[in-house]
């Protein structure tokens, strides 16, 4: 029986959970996260074929806050039995991490022409040390590291990158498809869309906010779809696995009673553009946002929305090509109107620009070192519910969900946000019978936190990039959630 139906059956009889019982439903997962470019290193090993984060990172150190790369990052591309034996000690269900590098890795051209065969035994080996453990692999085909060779063709500006991604997307699901059970096809289009090109600060560093950003979002979109339609076509009846893609999703709240209606736009904006043709009825853009679009564009002087519009085949295509909701949630923002002559800065670090919108905190959210992240924990319980309100009840997964500090073992701020998110996941399941059913940190150990470099950490283990052995040491942070997962709950006193 569906923990969210046995919550609604409760309310209905009258029972109410104990507030102190801060237990999981049965068969919840706990996992931990990584990203290919951020932990794998062996940039140029084999055959491996160069990414866009390769040169950037190599072309523009400046960009990167240490002026650091990934070239060796953690080493996993060597030490991955070293990772799974950590992970082994934390007592993960699952480990998400990418294959995305397994794109120039697997197909160094970027296309199908030619497949590495040191690449295949890579992610082999560490699908089948996983399963040997008992952890599931959960596996996501992009990353942001795009083979470079597409990028010269436009990347993600080139409509014919929804194609390039299903081929990449068949290599990948005939290869694994057998041992691999949860699918992400991208990872957070927000972030590899909206912010690079709003910005040119990440790669592949080109700076195009009216046309790049939007472009990008609609061939994201067609790529996933896609690449779904592809796995229920060819792939679903003999493997039995489930496809999402993880959006990375800001809760934006009213700055006052007035501003409910931008905050719904912001949501809209950032939520709705990457999910709405994909997990509302209707399919397509969202009508707000459409609308916001059109005038933008002709102030601009466009003759045409910058926005560009989906045709009915594509709005069919993409509708409904999910089997689970991939959630990576950081943190929340306050919103309102601009006022006059207000600057605005980047979109969506920042302010929201099209919608002529500042952003803000509350005093009561703790900052970090990142200029980004305020602990919000409330934003997380809030933006679920957001979920199942605009696009009705559907299994969740949360796919990310950290904070960063400078580093040192005693990590007290990271386990204070675990606790406190985790606790908001769990009124989310009990007090609004919503279906969560994965919780995923950022991340498993210390990495390349790309414009930040190695400055951020993030890793339930701290690694020592000065060591050439990237020797890993659990913080308090990794005996805390190993003891979350072992009881299948938080302490009530917690």
């Amino acid at each position: 029986m569906a923990w969210s139906y046995i919550v609604l059956l409760s309310a209905l009889l009258g029972v109410s959970w104990c507030a102190e019982d801060w237990t999981f439903p049965p068969g919840f997962k706990f996992g931990a996260a990584s990203a290919s470019y951020q932990v794998e290193g062996g940039w140029n090993a084999s055959d491996k074929g160069e990414s866009i984060w390769d040169r950037f990172t190599h072309t523009r150190p400046q960009n990167i806050a240490d002026g650091s790369n990934g070239d060796v990052a953690c080493d996993s591309y060597n030490l991955w039995q070293t990772d799974i034996d950590n992970m082994k000690a934390l007592g993960l269900h699952f480990y998400r991490f990418s294959i995305s590098s397994f794109w120039p890795r697997l197909l160094p051209s970027g296309f199908p022409n030619y497949t590495s065969e040191d690449g295949k035994r890579y992610y082999n080996d560490l699908i089948d040390g996983l399963l040997k453990e008992g952890i599931e692999p959960m596996v996501t085909l992009y990353h942001w590291d795009l083979p470079q060779t597409l990028q010269d063709l436009g990347g993600w500006t080139n409509p014919l990158i929804a194609d390039w991604f299903a081929d990449y997307a068949r290599v990948a699901y005939s290869l694994f498809g057998d041992r691999v059970k949860l699918w992400l096809t991208i990872n957070e289009p927000l972030i590899m869309c909206d912010y690079p090109f709003n910005s040119g600060l990440l790669a592949p560093g080109i700076f195009s906010p009216d046309h790049g950003t939007y472009l990008c979002n609609r061939h994201v979109l067609l790529a996933h779809a896609k690449a779904y339609r592809l796995y229920d076509e060819e792939f679903r009846d003999q493997c039995n696995g489930e496809v999402s893609i993880a959006n990375h999703l800001l809760w934006y709240e009213a700055w006052t009673e007035d501003d409910e209606e931008i905050a719904e736009l912001a949501r809209q904006n950032m939520g709705g553009r990457y999910s709405h043709a994909i997990y509302s009825e209707e399919g397509g853009w969202p009508s707000s946002i459409e609308k916001v679009m059109e005038e933008n564009s002709k102030k601009k002087g466009y003759c045409k929305s910058l926005l560009p519009a989906f045709t009915s085949d594509e709005i069919e295509l993409i509708k409904g090509t999910y089997d689970y909701y991939a959630l990576n949630y950081y943190t929340s923002r306050l919103v309102r109107p601009a006022k006059e002559g207000e600057e605005l800065t980047v979109y969506p670090i920042g302010d929201i620009p099209d919608l002529k919108a500042k952003t803000g905190t509350r005093p009561e959210w703790t900052a970090t070192n990142s200029s980004f992240i305020y602990v919000a924990p409330e934003g997380i319980r809030k933006q679920l519910v957001w979920l199942k309100k605009t696009y009705g009840d559907m299994k969740v997964a949360i796919t990310e969900n950290g904070a960063p500090d400078l580093g040192g073992l005693n990590d007290q701020g990271r386990i204070d946000y675990y606790r406190e998110h985790l606790k908001q996941v769990l009124l989310a399941i009990k007090e609004d019978g919503i279906n969560v059913t994965h919780y995923t940190a950022w991340t498993l150990m210390d990495n390349f936190e790309w414009a930040e470099g190695y400055s951020s950490k993030f890793g339930l283990y701290e690694v020592n990039f000065t060591d050439p052995l990237r020797t890993r040491t659990p913080r308090d942070s990794a005996a805390y959630y190993a003891n979350i997962i072992k009881n299948n709950g938080l302490k009530a006193d917690s």
